[in-house]
């Protein structure tokens, strides 16, 4: 038998691979950048074309300890090579996990339930909250992205949905008081009002509350700078009307953000449920639901769990293995550090580059938004684009996000280091330049 070699394209190169994927894959699956980029390989921070350019990843937060990190792989094979089956029999990997993961969050989210992605981990959290709650209203903000499955495509916000979205689910705007309506010393509390507003509507429609769900970094909303006190207060409205609430952490957990390993914690609000998924296995499947007996309880009332593959004892030991390199490399301290210097970093180059309007975030995850002018705030879509495209031709990898597609998404693996933030700014102050001029 013959065997192609890994990493290489054919006679024709990206081309051929282009028109295979479109014919194999459909039009659907989406492509990053003008000009894709062909990877073959991964190393910390670093991912490799079929041509041997390496390109600095500054969006992937799927690696979240860094491409192919050792101790990951190692224990990933050592487990492949002892054990790997569905989740129907007793394993202490996954029960040890378990203990480990419960172990991070605050006492009262004691249960863990574990699946494949972020997507069956959201779609786990509305049956859970249905069943506790007897509801089955949803409240999700204008702008979000929680997964692709039916159920949650309807409350993935960022995207036209292909139907008419239940008469369950009401939005409401995310609390930016850079963009939004609402700004000044009250803007916590006037958005929070949406959130009473929208369980009303609920109300008047015949729908009882179950849930408020929230990525707790507004991620796909643009990453905007929330007031102070505005989830405590949104929660305390849907928990007095009979909900829960879910905190959304596929994206902003596992010490992202610097300041907390959770990004509920950043609020200083108790969530119902947590969700999580993305970066938990560093690149193998696996994402979990936590969440405290009583909800659990109420749910086996109605039905039962199971997940073929859900929390396998590989997935178990990735996700264990990630667990530990966060702690042996302090990477959350880090994350902090590197994220205070990149935004330093960046507040320089907003003094040279008038369409940097606004710069939020941190640790590793921050926003850079982009306007058409300071004053109007007018998003420049196009400037983004260009700025992205432009640092993809000079080997960093970045992406954008927001209502308006102009914020540059910068959520880099967590080994990213202080020279790393170094060559990023160097290479997104000429993207920037040469957007302004191009």
């Amino acid at each position: 038998m013959t065997t192609k070699q890994p990493g290489t394209a054919g006679p024709n190169g990206k081309e051929t691979l282009l028109a295979r994927r479109a014919r194999l894959m459909g039009a659907a699956y989406r492509l990053f950048y003008d000009d894709p980029v062909h990877v073959v390989s991964g190393r910390g921070v670093w991912l490799t074309d079929a041509e041997g350019r390496r390109y600095l990843d500054v969006y992937n937060n799927v690696p979240h300890v860094g491409h192919c990190h050792p101790h990951v792989v190692e224990a990933v094979c050592q487990q492949t090579g002892t054990l790997n089956t569905h989740t129907r029999y007793l394993n202490e990997t996954v029960l040890d996990y378990a203990e480990m993961l419960t172990g991070r969050l605050p006492p009262g989210l004691d249960v863990a339930m574990f699946a494949c992605t972020g997507t069956e981990a959201n779609e786990l959290a509305l049956r859970l909250a249905r069943a506790a709650t007897g509801g089955d209203g949803i409240i999700v903000t204008e702008h979000a992205y929680h997964g692709n499955s039916w159920a949650i495509a309807q409350i993935s916000t960022d995207t036209p949905f292909p139907g008419t979205r239940g008469e369950n689910i009401v939005t409401v705007p995310a609390p930016d008081p850079y963009r939004g309506a609402c700004r000044g010393d009250d803007a916590a509390e006037k958005y929070a009002a949406h959130v009473e507003t929208a369980i009303e509507t609920l109300r008047r429609r015949g729908h009882k509350p179950a849930v408020f769900i929230v990525d707790t970094v507004f991620a796909s909303d643009g990453l905007p700078r929330v007031p102070a006190g505005y989830l405590r207060r949104a929660v305390g409205s849907v928990h007095a009307a009979g909900g829960l609430f879910v905190a959304d952490e596929v994206q902003p957990g596992f010490g992202r953000t610097g300041t907390s390993f959770w990004g509920f914690e950043n609020h200083g609000v108790m969530p119902d449920i947590v969700t999580m998924g993305k970066p938990m296995g560093n690149g193998y499947p696996v994402s979990a639901v936590v969440t405290g007996p009583g909800v659990v309880r109420e749910f086996r009332q109605h039905t039962h769990y199971f997940n073929t593959f859900g929390g396998n004892p590989v997935a178990c030991a990735a996700a264990r293995a990630v667990l530990e390199v966060l702690d042996e490399e302090r990477l959350q301290a880090k994350a902090l550090d590197v994220g205070g210097y990149l935004l330093e970093g960046l507040r320089t180059l907003a003094q040279r580059h008038q369409a940097i309007g606004d710069i939020r975030g941190s640790g590793l995850f921050i926003g850079v938004e982009l306007v058409t002018d300071r004053e109007t705030r007018e998003p420049a879509a196009e400037t983004a684009k260009h700025v992205i495209n432009g640092l993809r031709e000079r080997a960093v990898l970045a992406g954008s996000t927001g209502p308006g597609d102009n914020v540059i998404k910068i959520r880099p693996p967590m080994v990213f280091k202080r020279r790393h933030a170094d060559i990023l700014l160097e290479r997104l102050d000429e993207a920037l330049a040469a957007a302004a001029d191009p």
